[in-house]
């Protein structure tokens, strides 16, 4: 078998090999922070941030829901988007209104890992946020009785509350 025969036939292994993210299997490659993950400059050449903020807010996952919690310790829904972007070195506001104005508007067809949802669960408006993880899911801290956890967006609850997505990056 040729190089590039034998080399394509690795790679389309090593798809079929990976994990489902829809099975709560972590796919890999993947992103996975912590002390021994080397930080790559906000901006350098390759850096797939989008990914990067997806796996560290998927790190974060069984972390506790806090009202106000900003950190490990326990989460409150923006605490959690401003914690997890900012362990990638992007600075976003602290609540979700303001969450909600910041990057550009996108299309819910074109999600991609590390856009910012956004539901109105407890009054008119944005009143809740998440980050899109790809496909059909994302991660978020929901609520008092909670922990951080991943959830579809097509589910009867979120899909019915669904008010938009932005894209920081």
């Amino acid at each position: 078998m040729s190089r590039l025969r034998a080399g394509s036939f690795v790679i389309i292994a090593t798809l079929f090999a990976g994990g489902c993210a829809s099975t709560g299997a972590t796919p890999r490659p993947f992103p996975t922070p912590g002390p021994a993950a080397v930080r790559v400059p906000a901006g350098a050449p390759g850096r797939d941030t989008g990914y990067e903020i997806a796996g560290t807010a998927l790190h974060l996952r069984g972390t506790p829901y806090r009202n106000g919690g900003a950190d490990p310790a326990g989460f409150d829904c923006s605490g959690f988007v401003s914690y997890v972007f900012a362990q990638n070195g992007l600075a976003v506001p602290r609540t979700v209104t303001e969450q909600y104005h910041q990057g550009r508007q996108v299309d819910p067809q074109q999600l991609q890992a590390g856009d910012l949802v956004f539901f109105s669960t407890v009054a008119p408006g944005a009143s809740h946020v998440g980050i899109a993880i790809g496909g059909d899911e994302f991660v978020h801290a929901p609520s008092s009785a909670g922990e951080v956890r991943v959830e579809r967006l097509s589910a009867a609850y979120w899909s019915t509350r669904f008010v938009g997505a932005r894209r920081i990056l």
